[in-house]
């Protein structure tokens, strides 16, 4: 029964996930009812602005024992899946698996967005076993590069 549960929660979370990044790499969606005149667009750029490139925080994230037993324990038994769908479907899997894996442990998402490095050092520390095997399935370089939420 509980494989059935991560398979729904896991579905809805690729899905969110894909929709997210489909929206950053569109530039969003804009629905007609904006106000796309100069000074609109000119005054929401100066409240919002935007930082470029992905520079590390300056504090690496911190990650409890527990939650990095939690974070390898969930990888362990979708390592065969990862093989078996390939690469491109197991970067979906990863994705989908370590948001959930943030949610749950303190709602962390944003910090490992901001460190996805995290997953690499996290995984390395509690079972390296685990993490090479993923990296190898899914034809990274390591963990890190293969996070896009």
């Amino acid at each position: 029964m509980r494989r059935r549960a991560w398979t729904t929660r896991g579905a809805l979370t690729v899905a969110g996930v894909c929709g997210a990044v489909l929206l950053t790499a569109c530039g969003g969606v804009q629905t007609g009812s904006e106000d796309t005149s100069p000074a609109a667009s000119t005054a929401s750029a100066t409240a919002t602005p935007k930082t470029t490139g992905s520079a590390a925080p300056a504090t690496p994230l911190e990650v409890s024992d527990k939650a990095a037993q939690n974070l390898c324990d969930m990888m362990r038994p979708e390592l065969s899946n990862w093989r078996v769908q390939g690469p491109t479907l197991g970067r979906i899997g990863l994705n989908a698996m370590v948001h959930e894996w943030a949610l749950t442990n303190g709602g962390i998402n944003a910090q490992v967005l901001a460190d996805k490095a995290v997953v690499d050092r996290v995984t390395v520390q509690a079972c390296s076993d685990v993490h090479d095997e993923a990296v190898r399935a899914l034809e990274l370089p390591d963990l890190a590069s293969g996070l896009a939420f």
